[in-house]
């Protein structure tokens, strides 16, 4: 009886084999550029010393981790990179949603599709830019909204020198910047919910806005909870160009996240290790966050992921 699977298994394999051809590239790619280059975890618990290498540098065990978990600079990082992540999801994700709703009643094809390359654009727009254009607009001196303000008799606003408002202006940016690219999956989810549910509400004198509340939400319900689940997992996750183009000297107690951290540890100062066992811990800590929302989200009825 094995003997035939495996022959059946074979079989099928071997009808199939120009699928698995094109599949050697793929599995090359993620073999030599993803998982060989993860014997360097191993510098996290070792003495890492550029010219003796990998293999040569001498194992301390957990000391890299001891010395990084002591220092309070580590942890205000870590606070930091979470309130700027948590600000972000709380403005990005519902308005993401609400675009993407509005998106969708948009009825003339050329118009609609005009509208959703002009939200896509910032997405494209390298931070180095981004940020360039945030400091003139918010500059506390010669920025254009401080200049607005200043002649409807209000006082200059620090955005980018107060801890608060660098939040603030880093939320802004960072929603400007993403909110189009964001909606293309909901966009997707929106195309395959049933017209004739549409139609049978709009004949029993259901609103739009009775449709979107019953009809809409509850189709891309799923497509929700799995986005979530996926923006909560990346809570301890905080790209380096934003914080570091945006933030200064002034508000270095709120744009020091972990990215900027380990940048000025492992770039600037050469230890390495550290660098290596603080970006271990970040992948560890969102795996464990990853699994207890998506814990969460079976327990309240929904599918998760896994």
């Amino acid at each position: 009886m094995g003997t035939k699977r495996v022959g059946g298994t074979l079989r099928k394999a071997w009808n199939y084999k120009w699928i698995y051809v094109m599949l050697i590239p793929v599995m090359a790619y993620f073999i030599i550029f993803r998982y060989i280059p993860m014997y360097g975890i191993t510098i996290a618990f070792k003495d890492y010393n550029i010219f003796q290498g990998v293999f040569a540098s001498p194992w301390v065990g957990v000391k890299v981790f001891r010395k990084i978990f002591a220092n309070k600079n580590f942890w205000s990082a870590i606070k930091n990179t979470f309130v700027l992540n948590l600000c972000a999801l709380a403005v990005s994700f519902p308005l993401t949603i609400i675009v993407s709703l509005m998106l969708n009643e948009i009825a003339g094809v050329k118009f609609k599709k005009l509208t959703q390359s002009i939200l896509y654009l910032p997405h494209f727009i390298s931070w180095v830019v981004v940020a360039g254009i945030a400091t003139n607009m918010f500059a506390m001196q010669e920025g254009s909204i401080n200049a607005v303000l200043q002649r409807l008799g209000v006082g200059p606003v620090p955005f980018l020198s107060s801890n608060g408002w660098w939040i603030f202006t880093y939320v802004v940016s960072n929603v400007w910047k993403e909110i189009g690219w964001g909606t293309i999956i909901y966009l997707a989810a929106l195309t395959g919910v049933d017209e004739t549910l549409y139609e049978a509400s709009y004949l029993d004198g259901a609103s739009k806005f009775q449709r979107l509340i019953y009809i809409t939400l509850p189709s891309i319900k799923s497509i929700i909870v799995t986005m979530l689940i996926l923006n909560i997992s990346k809570m301890m996750s905080i790209g380096l160009d934003a914080p570091l183009l945006l933030g200064n000297a002034k508000v270095m107690g709120v744009s020091e996240v972990i990215s900027t951290y380990t940048y000025r540890i492992g770039i600037e100062k050469a230890q390495y290790s550290q660098s290596t066992a603080i970006g271990l811990f970040q992948s560890v800590v969102n795996i464990v966050i990853l699994l207890a929302a998506d814990r969460f989200a079976k327990a309240i009825g929904e599918d998760g992921i896994i």
